[in-house]
């Protein structure tokens, strides 16, 4: 499968063979399924979090004595039961990170953007270098690339000036071709890579 390269002006700029093979069928759903569900849950903070008894403060001193008072027999005022005591069997701070294999991070990976690339929604610029850092000269590289509705911008490495240019543009992402993963594939509506980054999934993808 060829893709045809692009400029920063819109015009085609030669073509490149892509170097893995597009999954066909059903082949790989389940391993994308997987990689966004611990993608998801690599994003809860888990910051629930209750004091016990043990945590809350207050002596250990019995309130009242055991017997003869007529009043329930008491232990310590952190217990459960008590206003500003400790909480039985309350919420803790919990890592919700799911883990998945390499193999099947790569096939989830590989499987999402062959369909993509099938889609037409993957478009690669030799080069994504601005002279400066200008909102509107980012936003005419899109119109030339006639890109439209979300996208994901992946580079080869973070340029400030590419940076800067984008990031008052509330519909554009923008990451590497080392740290893309398969929800960013999924999410927007167009992907841009630059031929480095591009190369550099197919590395990711391709190697043993």
């Amino acid at each position: 499968m060829n893709l045809t390269i692009k400029n920063i002006k819109g015009a085609d700029a030669g073509e490149h063979t892509v170097a893995f093979e597009v999954l066909e069928d059903e082949k790989g759903n389940q391993a994308v399924h997987d990689a966004v569900v611990a993608y998801m849950a690599a994003q809860r903070s888990g910051t629930a979090c209750t004091k016990t008894v043990g945590e809350v403060s207050g002596s250990n001193k019995k309130p009242w004595r055991q017997k003869g008072t007529g009043r329930a027999r008491v232990g310590e005022k952190r217990n459960p039961i008590w206003r500003g005591g400790g909480v039985a069997h309350g919420p803790k701070p919990r890592d919700f990170t799911k883990t998945i294999t390499k193999k099947t991070r790569r096939l989830a990976l590989l499987k999402a953007l062959g369909e993509r690339i099938k889609a037409g929604d993957v478009i690669v610029v030799d080069d994504l270098k601005l002279g400066a850092a200008k909102t509107k000269e980012f936003v005419a590289v899109l119109k030339a690339l006639k890109v439209e509705g979300t996208v994901q911008l992946v580079i080869d490495q973070l340029d400030e000036n590419l940076l800067l240019s984008c990031r008052n543009i509330p519909h554009v992402d923008v990451t590497t071709g080392t740290d893309l993963n398969t929800y960013e594939v999924l999410k927007n509506d167009k992907l841009v890579f630059s031929k480095a980054a591009f190369e550099a999934v197919e590395k990711r993808i391709t190697q043993n």
